[in-house]
Parts: C-alpha cells; sequence; structure tokens
C-alpha cells in the first residue's frame, strides 16, 4: 500500500472522547497511533467539566510520546456538516488550535487527519501537573457535561475496550476515587 495521502480524503482523529463518542457520521473508523504528541490531563476545563469557579480537567494533547487513539473518515458530502460540529464541540473555549497531523492507520496506511492540539499559550493551559494535583482538580468538579470523574471513568474504560491499557490513566482514576470517597455527601 502506498504512504500517500489520497486527495479529497477527510480524516478526524480522536485521543479522548471522540474515540467513543464522535457524534458525527463516518465511513470508516481504524485505530490510528499518532508520534510526537501523547494523552495528558493538561487543559483545564471551565466549560465542559468544571467552571471557572472551580476548573476540572480535560484531555489534551501534550508534546512528546505518542498515543494510540481513533481516526474516521468522512465522506466529502457530510465534511461541512461534520466540521461546523467539531469546531462547536472541541472549541467552547478555544483552548484547542486546529491542525493538520499524519497518523499511521492500524492497517499500515499514512493519512492526514484534522485533529485538535493544546494550544500551550491559552490561560487553560495547565501544562504538567503530577497526578496528585491531577486528583484534586478533577475530584468533585462538574460542567456542563458532567462529573470530571465520569470522564475519566469512560476514557479508562473505553481505552480498555480498544486494548489500551494506560496504567497513569487508571493510577490516577483510583487517587480520585479515594478524594471522592472522603468529601462529605
Amino acid at each position: 500500500m502506498s504512504d500517500e495521502v489520497k486527495s479529497g480524503e477527510f480524516w478526524v482523529f480522536g485521543y479522548g472522547s471522540l474515540m467513543w463518542r464522535p457524534g458525527f457520521a463516518y465511513a470508516e473508523r481504524q485505530a490510528a497511533t499518532l508520534k510526537g504528541r501523547r494523552r495528558a490531563f493538561c487543559i483545564y476545563s471551565v466549560h465542559h467539566r468544571g467552571t471557572y469557579e472551580r476548573p476540572g480537567l480535560v484531555l489534551g494533547l501534550a508534546p512528546g510520546g505518542a498515543v494510540r487513539g481513533a481516526a474516521y473518515r468522512v465522506e466529502p458530502a457530510d465534511w461541512a456538516e461534520t466540521y461546523a460540529y467539531l469546531i462547536e464541540r472541541e472549541q467552547p473555549t478555544e483552548t484547542y488550535v486546529e491542525a493538520k497531523r499524519r497518523v499511521r492507520l492500524a492497517d499500515g496506511r499514512w493519512i492526514e487527519t484534522l485533529i485538535f492540539l493544546s494550544d500551550v499559550s491559552h490561560p487553560q493551559w495547565a501544562g504538567a501537573l503530577s497526578l496528585e494535583r491531577q486528583a484534586e482538580l478533577i475530584a468533585g468538579a462538574t460542567g456542563l457535561s458532567g462529573k470530571n470523574v465520569d470522564y475519566l471513568r469512560d476514557l479508562v474504560d473505553h481505552l480498555a475496550a480498544e486494548g489500551i491499557h494506560d496504567r497513569g490513566m487508571a493510577r490516577l482514576l483510583g487517587m480520585v476515587e479515594t478524594l471522592e470517597a472522603q468529601q462529605p455527601v
């Protein structure tokens, strides 16, 4: 197979909730790997999983490493609607930078995808927080999309279903659950 990207194809790469809840029509879905970025709770959430008064944390793609996720091929006829949906979903506070990056699909092909990278210059960029600090921020935080711990739990469960066993995320979940169990009801 050629490593060349087919002209006119539209692909989206997801590394968090887009993996299990894309929210748009797609023609093909494959496991994919992006090199040079890693999955991390590195963005303060003041919309979906927290508030300005009590921010939570959401995933971003921090520099370094590699991340396994999912790539979705979208039909050209569906692209405008899909793109508008993704901008609304991923950019409520403009904490991500829209970019194109090449990923390697499970079948060996290299394709170019739309991806949302963490904006390290944005005020909501949390950077490299210790697991303890991440757990403190996630425990008890709630936003428009629900409890922050539910987002983390969904991530750990869905990654495992994809065959991705992220020990750091599983450890973080255990820490958050311990903190939440200690909070008054």
